[in-house]
């Protein structure tokens, strides 16, 4: 696990320098906590962002996480509950920044909102930008499928979890890769419900991998955020 953990760590360093704390451009180190990014149509969208404790100024892979309707409101740290977080703070090496914005209750998430907001946020980051990659569970899994269905090859990988698909386009996705993860008898979001999006992807030609668990109900989030494999997979992938 170190060995992979170090590997993923020269990965996301290659061809990147530090000056003496500040990033290059001048731009001062981000840390840990959270913000907002006024919008067009004079809202906000708050979020959260989590940086690895060995961070220096580098440029550094970036994890989009997209939460469930649980954490939806407006406090930030909300959404640091279900999904990545305990993995990476387990972990300090953990190779990504963590970027999580925080959705209004009982709305969906809109992609051209979120492209917004990302487009933002990078540039307060020191984003490796061939290593942007999408995730999120439930709410924030279909979020991840429309997000990526909107705006295709803008992410270099994509994990959605117990999720499903409001435009349900996924022939957009031809040259992105994706792997989603679904609960066998999921009673919220019915699994058929995303292996129609998954079988259409395929059929299409999309590079899609479908974990099933047998047995698993909606919570399909521990097992997969728990898994290093799924951060492997991630590394695996560019822009």
């Amino acid at each position: 696990m170190k060995a992979f953990l170090a590997v993923a760590i020269l990965l996301a360093l290659t061809g990147c320098t530090t000056l003496g704390g500040t990033m290059a451009g001048g731009r001062q180190p981000v840390v840990s906590g959270p913000g907002a990014v006024a919008m067009p149509d004079g809202t906000s969208i708050k979020y959260e962002t989590w940086v690895p404790p060995g961070y220096h100024g580098q440029k550094m892979p970036i994890l989009i996480f997209l939460h469930g309707s649980g954490e939806a409101g407006d406090d930030p740290a909300t959404v640091m509950g279900p999904g990545p977080w305990q993995y990476a703070k387990d972990h300090a090496d953990f190779p990504f920044i963590i970027i999580a914005p925080q959705q209004p209750r009982d709305e969906e998430w809109d992609p051209q909102r979120l492209k917004y907001w990302l487009d933002t946020v990078e540039m307060r980051l020191p984003v490796d930008k061939h290593r942007v990659y999408l995730t999120g569970l439930s709410l924030g899994g279909g979020g991840s499928w429309d997000f990526a269905m909107a705006y295709p090859r803008l992410f270099a990988a994509i994990a959605p979890v117990s999720g499903y698909s409001n435009l349900k386009t996924p022939c957009t996705l031809k040259g992105d890769h994706i792997w989603a993860f679904h609960g066998e008898v999921d009673d919220v979001v019915p699994i058929a419900d995303e292996q129609a999006i998954v079988d259409q992807a395929k059929a299409c030609g999309v590079d899609v991998t479908y974990t099933i668990y047998p047995g698993g109900n909606h919570n399909a989030w521990d097992e997969t955020y728990a898994n290093p494999a799924l951060y492997a997979w991630f590394l695996s992938h560019k822009s």
